[in-house]
């Protein structure tokens, strides 16, 4: 009896929904269906970099030291005026340190005034004359002045020789591999030496440790006993680009060479171009212009790490913490090809020379973070301690031996 009047409800029920199904509007006949929105998709295309004539050049993006551009740029070449990055690195290097002022006034010698003899740059200053070491930096970065260059040395180092040696020991401590020095202006000598990376490298230090030092090679001018000279770098110039620097330089046996750096003031993107055996001034200009514009233009910075942001934490020993928190100490980007940003990878490996034992100070590094684009190698940068840890008192030290006693038994 039961099932008997389920069914006839059943079948109530059925009857009733079509009846309502009838009664309800009917659909417009011959009416087309709404077309979805096309999707558009944006290609990244990366045409072939810039084919220049020049005997090296290499383009180098600044956050990273990454060569994203290159050609024979770890060959031997002749650095010319370009030596007097140097120069004005261990000058900048010795104002820091306080045992330079750029007050202080230095004493024309006869050895330097004679370089106003031959046929380099000059800055005409006169034998017997105190000039400031302010003016004779000026000097040396913006008219590439060799004069201005000997009066440095022999001030800071007591003759150009032992100033040669002191460049040369610098040249050590930035990683530069391939650079030899043993004057402070880049005249012509056989065992005077570097390379393309050599000196993009010495820029990114340069920008990076001195940047007050750096603020004067975007200068245009300077005049000095009543002459004035031009920055030779016509990039500065170029409104296309912002280009704050670097130097230039010329000798008959390479040619003409221009080390550059630009910035992009949205991003803080900021390249450095170097150009090694140009025909011209207009030909070293424009190819370093055509390396710059090529990198803003299909390169990207990806962000990877924010200074002090935490990556991941760990477990700590011995401390009134349990857990540390790791990170990198300042923004970490990486300059990719822009075909290629969707390809990164970020992963981190701890030391195992590094034991996470209190008490630790913060920034300590512990282990590497690594950055890959298609599966290889691009970046490594550190990974440190955000935070400081102090010790535990003696049964907390007493229960994390346990701990790491039967921990290390299953390992």
């Amino acid at each position: 009896m039961k099932i008997r009047q389920l069914l006839t409800a059943t079948v109530c029920a059925l009857c009733f929904a079509g009846i309502c199904a009838a009664a309800g509007p009917k659909p417009t006949p011959n009416k087309p269906a709404p077309k979805p929105t096309p999707q558009t998709t944006v290609m990244e295309f990366m045409p072939d970099p810039p084919v220049l004539s020049e005997q090296a050049y290499i383009l180098m993006d600044y956050d990273t030291g990454a060569v994203l551009l290159g050609k024979n740029i770890h060959e031997r070449i002749v650095p010319a005026s370009l030596t007097k990055m140097m120069t004005s690195y261990v000058i900048g290097q010795e104002i820091l340190a306080g045992r330079l002022s750029k007050d202080t006034q230095v004493t024309i010698s006869r050895n330097a005034w004679e370089m106003n003899k031959n046929d380099g740059s000059k800055m005409f200053i006169e034998v017997g004359k105190k000039v400031s070491v302010e003016y004779l930096n000026l000097g040396i970065i913006i008219q590439s002045g060799n004069d201005a260059c000997v009066a440095m040395a022999e001030h800071i180092a007591g003759s150009e020789d032992a100033f040669a040696s002191l460049m040369n020991e610098w040249a050590k401590y930035l990683g530069m591999k391939d650079s030899h020095f043993v004057n402070s202006h880049g005249l012509y000598d056989e065992n005077h030496y570097s390379t393309a990376y050599d000196m993009a490298l010495l820029g990114r230090n340069l920008i990076n440790d001195l940047p007050d030092e750096y603020k004067i090679y975007s200068q245009k001018e300077f005049t000095f006993n009543k002459i004035t000279q031009q920055n030779r770098n016509r990039l500065l110039w170029d409104t296309s680009l912002h280009v704050d620097g670097i130097k230039t330089g010329h000798l008959s046996q390479v040619g003409y060479n221009l080390v550059a750096s630009a910035v992009d003031d949205e991003t803080g993107f900021r390249l450095i171009s170097v150009i090694i055996g140009a025909k011209s001034e207009a030909q070293r200009a424009e190819d370093s212009k055509k390396l710059l514009t090529y990198g803003f233009q299909f390169y990207k910075k990806v962000p990877i790490a924010v200074a002090g942001k935490e990556l991941l934490s760990q477990r700590i020993f011995y401390g009134k913490e349990n857990e540390i928190k790791l990170g990198s100490p300042k923004d970490l980007r990486v300059a990719l090809p822009r075909n290629k940003v969707d390809t990164v990878k970020v992963s981190v490996k701890l030391s195992d020379k590094v034991k996470l034992e209190a008490p630790m100070k913060k920034g300590t590094r512990v282990g590497s973070i690594i950055v890959r684009s298609e599966d290889k190698i691009i970046y490594k940068a550190p990974l440190v301690t955000l935070d400081a840890v102090e010790e535990c008192g003696f049964l907390g030290k007493i229960w994390d031996w346990i701990v790491q006693f039967f921990t290390g038994l299953f390992k």
